[in-house]
């Protein structure tokens, strides 16, 4: 029966494994969501990044990307996102900026 095929270890498994997809699956649509709306924010902003500027927002993890979220609200000019960005990576790669 469906009951007893619920109950065996390969179904679980199964199971188990597709809900991890799914969940994973949605973390990335969410991180690509809340990319694509940062971005349109300083583009807005501040006109359009260069595409290095691009592509190192589009590679911080969705924490970070929260974390710039906020940040970004008290940036007056370029330059702000650009010191951000630049500590990050100076933290990330273990050096100490001042």
């Amino acid at each position: 029966t469906l009951d007893d095929l619920r109950q065996t270890r390969v179904f679980q498994e199964i199971q188990q494994e597709s809900l991890q997809r799914g969940l994973q699956q949605g973390l990335q649509e969410g991180k690509i969501r809340l990319l694509q709306l940062l971005l349109r924010q300083i583009s807005r902003k501040f006109g359009a990044l260069p595409p290095d500027r691009s592509a190192q927002i589009s590679a911080l993890p969705i924490d970070r990307l929260e974390e710039l979220g906020e940040a970004l609200l008290d940036f007056t000019t370029i330059d702000d996102l650009h010191a951000w960005l630049d500590r990050g990576n100076a933290i990330i790669s273990g050096k100490v900026l001042e």
